[in-house]
């Protein structure tokens, strides 16, 4: 690498006298290189790693060395499988394409099928010029990155990830099981014992983010998907980051913190239920439609987050009590058909935050989630994952053996490709890519492509259940 740098920088003086976009170009190019001889490395390194994390474990399992001569030998037969299919540029023409199951603004969640294989996943789209007019390309390689880099089973899994001239694509696991917020919006309210459940999921899932030093800051049902079974992986199907939206603006626009805002909010007294029945289900169905605009919802917004003040993991669990309170209860805390006055309610949540005579909440629910939808210094959690797990109302949760045991609900998925957890979308002529897949020295450099620069991924997990096979 270092090789390569003097190489480039004994060029730079040449490029001062050229055009912005020749030096644009040739920055790209120089971080394509770069990025080449990067993953070239790191392919070495991990290589060699799985070689001998096999030893180690057949070793530690005491298998005789010819079984382990013939299980270093099948390692490098898939070793060199994989280097075949990483030499293949993976691109939108490997996949049928299937159903939708999310829009928006950004782009849309399908289902699809990689035509080799027949494997079934779901495909995120996400368009370029919007990435870049909204001011979302940091976002959408953070998630990227947050994908690669945390392997855990509470989190949605990407296999792929690659880009044509006008769209990022990653490629992942599709659950089939719906969302939380498809659940809540046919069930009304769950139970404690479901309730627990998956709070006890989340929090696992929200954790294993954290211990990468990752904020989702955007934890809400939309983001909790089921799997066929039943269990809770975190992702991010929203397309969407309620702060970068419009919304931001009420913020702006008037303090929300001032005694004038806090008289207003004795609004706080028209909770939600004692709403209209029928206002009711309007708000819930208008709640469907914010999941996929640009707009987003603020209803599990810490109010640090509103007030940009500067936040830390800790977000997180605010999100996570309005969610149980939600569960609970059947709407968050802090609901409003206005924008503003669930900005207001979030930001004067000692005068809001309320329970209803109806459904009953148990007294350490209540406390669990009073002491999550509260100040950062007081929120559980601040201090670590473990003073949460140690709240009274998870007496008894089993946190080593959650995925392992029956969920506390099963959705109906009748098969691979079904999709009736999902919303139902239209299809619009002409979205399908028909951009050809060519490799970035065989088109021109255009500053799309140069912002999204080292954005392809491609998962080796079957060299992990192959190259392990008879050890664990």
């Amino acid at each position: 690498m270092e090789g390569a740098d003097q190489v480039f920088n004994s060029m730079e003086p040449e490029f001062s006298v050229s055009s912005p976009v020749t030096r644009q170009k040739a920055a790209a190019a120089k971080k394509i290189i770069e990025n080449h001889y990067k993953n070239y490395l790191q392919g070495l390194q991990d290589r060699k790693e799985r070689r001998r994390t096999l030893q180690r474990k057949a070793q530690e399992a005491q298998i005789p060395d010819d079984e382990q001569e013939k299980m270093l030998r099948n390692l490098e037969k898939r070793e060199t499988e994989f280097m075949r299919l990483q030499r293949h540029k993976v691109g939108i023409d490997d996949f049928e394409l299937l159903t939708v199951i999310g829009k928006g603004a950004f782009g849309e969640v399908r289902l699809c099928r990689f035509k080799s294989t027949g494997d079934v996943f779901a495909m995120k789209k996400l368009k370029k010029s919007e990435m870049l007019s909204r001011g979302q390309v940091e976002h959408v390689r953070s998630e990227r990155n947050l994908l690669v880099e945390v392997d855990s089973r509470c989190i949605v899994k990407l296999f792929y990830s690659f880009q044509d001239s006008d769209f990022l694509y990653l490629i992942m696991e599709y659950l089939p099981g719906g969302d939380i917020m498809t659940l809540l919006m046919r069930e009304d309210i769950l139970s404690e014992d479901v309730a627990q459940f998956y709070m006890a999921e989340s929090i696992l899932a929200i954790h294993s983010i954290h211990q990468h030093n990752y904020v989702h800051r955007d934890i809400k049902p939309d983001n909790l998907i089921l799997d066929k079974n039943g269990h809770l992986k975190l992702s991010d199907f929203g397309l969407c980051k309620p702060l970068e939206s419009k919304y931001s603006s009420l913020l702006e626009a008037e303090d929300l913190t001032n005694q004038e805002s806090l008289t207003e909010t004795a609004d706080c007294d028209r909770a939600p239920w004692l709403m209209p029945k029928e206002q009711l289900q309007q708000w819930k169905r208008n709640r469907r439609a914010l999941a996929y605009s640009t707009v987003g919802t603020l209803d599990y917004m810490a109010p640090e987050v509103l007030l940009k003040k500067g936040y830390g993991m800790e977000c997180d669990w605010w999100s996570l009590g309005a969610i149980l309170y939600e569960m609970l209860v059947g709407y968050p805390p802090f609901c409003s058909e206005d924008p503003r006055l669930t900005c207001r309610k979030i930001i004067n949540w000692r005068a809001c935050l309320k329970f209803p005579e109806e459904p009953k909440v148990s007294d350490e629910a209540k406390d669990l989630i009073c002491r999550l939808l509260c100040d950062v210094e007081s929120r559980l959690g601040t201090r670590g994952v473990e003073e949460i797990k140690a709240h009274p109302w998870f007496k008894g949760t089993k946190w080593d053996a959650l995925y392992e045991m029956e969920a506390a609900y099963k959705p109906i998925v009748t098969g691979e490709l079904d999709t009736q957890n999902f919303e139902k979308f239209p299809e619009v002529e002409g979205t399908h890519s028909t951009t050809p897949r060519v490799g970035p020295w065989r088109k021109m450099l255009t500053s799309k492509d140069a912002n999204f620069i080292g954005y392809t991924y491609k998962n080796s997990d079957i060299l992990k259940s192959a190259g392990t096979s008879g050890v664990c």
